[in-house]
């Protein structure tokens, strides 16, 4: 078998373009390729997913314990030929100075040869020290090899090729030119998703194209072989799910559609029937016993949501007569009054007395940590710091001085800095996402909470 971690020197030097052109082309060959992505990012596992026809797993060091890291990963592989992992940043980057958690310690961990990404936009024999420095940071990892990318040309190609000859003996295994046709298009919240993608599987294909052009795989996946994973402690396998006795309805479309596969696996497991229904689209809500309206980007359509006037009207009679609901970050922009992007205004299903204002910068940005209060809804939350992570240009103006607060926020920003996590009757509402897991099973309290109210 394939594996290994693609990472970079620095952010932005065009992995996910790299990563889901290779997955596309390996798939092209008839390769049965599994992709993950390193960190708490929705987008980028979506073009993976796209590109591998395959789900994409995330692996994050905040929000999972290593065992948990060690279990998804050893799951989610199975019946692959060829293992890819996308990294976040660069190599050695990460939240902790001592890089517990950076793409080196993932790769360590999990016992991945790495393939550099390298920005070459303005550097010619510059480019020899950086990868020196890059590669001699931490000794322990596996160089297979890098790909030159953002090449301006053949002369430029040439000199970055001999370069790389004359002080390093690590494989060039590629060299991209710049070319539109490897550009995803990015706004405020980092890439354009998939399914808004204006040519979508088009954009994947032109990529797979390009990769197979420039990078040489049959040598790229001659020095990733791993005849052998390292041996790690046994991890009990996941629970077999329940049978299902309550129904949720989830929020999946170009609006709303951030969610990690293993936590909507954990609905399963936890005895719920997940029923998909469409914000922009479909006019009544379901019949089910609970609501979840995940994180995505609800500015971008705001005078469709608005003007779905009928599924609003399901939605606030929902949660008025006390549905057990619960909403992360653009469900909770659904849920205030109104949503204001620059010109862009309209009236929300109003449950949550405030205005969603989307401001020019990021307002919460980053890891972060909540603490229950007393008057958190749901049952067995424990008064302990829980991980989560955020990632909002929105601010909530107009709230009441007399709203009942979910959360103290302990890292990070939240709705106001201070709180995270609006109560209203019974639903939770609030800018952090969270990840299920050991540390907080938040998928098993909802249900619960569901399974109590109904």
């Amino acid at each position: 078998m394939n594996y290994f971690l693609i990472s970079a020197a620095g952010k932005s030097s065009g992995k996910t373009a790299v990563s889901a052109g290779l997955a596309a082309a390996l798939s092209r060959r008839g390769m049965k390729v599994a992709p993950f992505k390193k960190g708490p990012d929705y987008i980028d596992p979506m073009w993976l997913s796209q590109a591998a026809g395959r789900t994409c797993w995330n692996l994050d060091f905040f929000t999972m314990e290593n065992d948990e890291i060690n279990a998804c990963f050893d799951q989610a592989r199975e019946g692959a030929d060829v293992v890819l992992v996308e990294g976040t940043k660069g190599l050695h980057d990460g939240v902790d100075v001592n890089g517990t958690d950076s793409n080196a310690a993932l790769a360590h961990q999990l016992g991945l040869p790495v393939v550099l990404v390298l920005d070459t936009r303005g550097i010619t024999r510059g480019i020899a020290p950086l990868l020196q420095g890059t590669a001699s940071f931490d000794t322990t990892i596996q160089i297979a090899g890098v790909i030159l990318n953002f090449v301006a040309g053949e002369r430029h190609e040439q000199k970055l090729r001999a370069a790389l000859s004359r002080y390093t003996d690590i494989p060039v295994l590629g060299a991209i030119r710049h070319d539109p046709g490897m550009a995803i298009g990015e706004r405020h919240l980092g890439l354009v998703t998939v399914s808004e993608h204006a040519y979508g599987q088009a954009q994947v294909d032109r990529m797979a194209q390009l990769v197979e052009q420039q990078v040489d795989i049959p040598e790229l996946l001659r020095r990733t072989v791993i005849t052998e994973i390292p041996p790690r402690p046994v991890v009990a396998r996941l629970p077999t799910q329940l049978t299902a006795n309550v129904r949720i309805a989830i929020a999946k479309d170009a609006a709303f559609g951030f969610y990690y596969p293993d936590d909507l696996a954990a609905f399963a497991r936890a005895g719920a029937e997940l029923v998909p229904f469409d914000t922009l689209n479909h006019a009544r809500l379901p019949v089910v016993d609970g609501l979840f309206i995940g994180g995505g980007f609800p500015e971008s359509f705001i005078s469709t949501l608005a003007a779905n006037q009928t599924l609003q009207r399901d939605i606030r009679d929902f949660i008025e007569n006390g549905g057990p609901s619960y909403a992360e970050c653009g469900g909770l922009m659904y849920l205030c009054r109104s949503l204001r992007w620059h010109d862009d205004y309209g009236e929300m299903v109003g449950v949550i007395p405030a205005d969603a204002v989307i401001e020019e910068k990021p307002v919460g940005r980053g890891y972060a940590r909540f603490q229950p209060r007393e008057t958190h809804p749901w049952p067995g939350v424990s008064g302990d710091d829980c991980p989560a992570h955020e990632f909002h240009y929105a601010r909530l103006v107009s709230l009441p001085d007399d709203t009942r607060w979910a959360s103290s926020v302990t890292r990070g920003h939240g709705i106001d800095g201070v709180h995270d996590g609006i109560v209203h009757r019974n639903l939770l509402a609030g800018f952090m996402h969270q990840r299920h897991g050991a540390v907080n099973p938040w998928v098993n309290r909802f249900v619960d909470f569901v399974r109590h109210c109904s």
